[in-house]
């Protein structure tokens, strides 16, 4: 798995991407950053190469978690974005001891209920609308009028190039671990916890933007075990969008689990 690591102090920070994403997102981040921080390429993604068998939140998880181990991190606060929240959730499962806290960065649950249900209907719907017509609606939706169009364009344009029989197999993976795993997740959290938020995705998987003071079905799942900050007026990529506010929470977080 590729990865980059620049900086130096602890608590090391690690941050992981979203679905047809990068590492590139976190540039900002990483350089506004006064202490360690590592990002990395998922399978499939970036410079990792992958296959559809590599591509599950369970197998990101375990590679995450054995990065963590193989850079003897002591430890260190995961930071994921989107699906990196999911594949954050599950390293913290493999290897809690390298984990001192945790941010999870607009996420959200897609799916509930029984995990091979959730995974044919996810399976259904991208079969239905047919995967390039479905990834450029759910990453059109990902940005709000204001939004920079290059960005939105180039952002877009990346998600496509993902090979379809990857992004076909891991979205339906990624609908099965929210219906099966997302509770017992969270729950098992025993270091601090911030929830960083602008959207929300409605039960017909649409994603909105919120409004201050706004809830979701994921707030409230989360809301028990975190800290959690609401940006009105953003899109998903508020790392992108706002890199200077996320790198100020993230600083204003790390010192909390040192």
């Amino acid at each position: 798995m590729h990865f980059q690591t620049a900086g130096q102090g602890h608590p090391q920070v690690l941050f992981v991407h979203g679905f047809a994403c990068d590492l590139t997102d976190w540039s900002a981040q990483c350089a506004g950053l006064d202490t360690t921080v590592i990002a990395c390429d998922l399978p499939g993604h970036g410079l990792s190469p992958g296959q559809p068998e590599d591509c599950s939140i369970e197998s990101y998880g375990a590679e995450v978690a054995s990065l963590m181990n193989e850079m003897n991190l002591a430890p260190a606060v995961l930071v994921g974005h989107s699906m990196g929240c999911r594949v954050v959730l599950q390293a913290y499962r493999n290897a809690p001891q390298r984990v001192a806290g945790m941010v999870l960065l607009d996420g959200s649950r897609v799916a509930t209920g029984d995990r091979a249900t959730a995974e044919e209907g996810m399976a259904r719907q991208l079969q239905t609308q047919g995967y390039e017509n479905f990834v450029r609606k759910f990453f059109k939706e990902m940005f709000v009028p204001t939004s920079d169009p290059n960005l939105k364009a180039a952002v877009i344009e990346r998600a496509l190039r993902m090979p379809a029989q990857i992004g076909v197999a891991l979205l339906a993976r990624l609908a099965g671990w929210d219906a099966a795993e997302v509770p017992a997740a969270l729950a098992s959290l025993q270091v601090p916890l911030l929830a960083i938020q602008t959207t929300f995705v409605n039960s017909e998987r649409v994603r909105i933007p919120l409004a201050a003071g706004q809830s979701s079905t994921w707030l409230d799942l989360v809301r028990p075990y975190a800290r959690i900050e609401i940006l009105p007026g953003l899109g998903h990529f508020p790392h992108l969008e706002q890199p200077a506010q996320i790198s100020a929470l993230l600083a204003n977080f790390i010192i909390l689990p040192h």
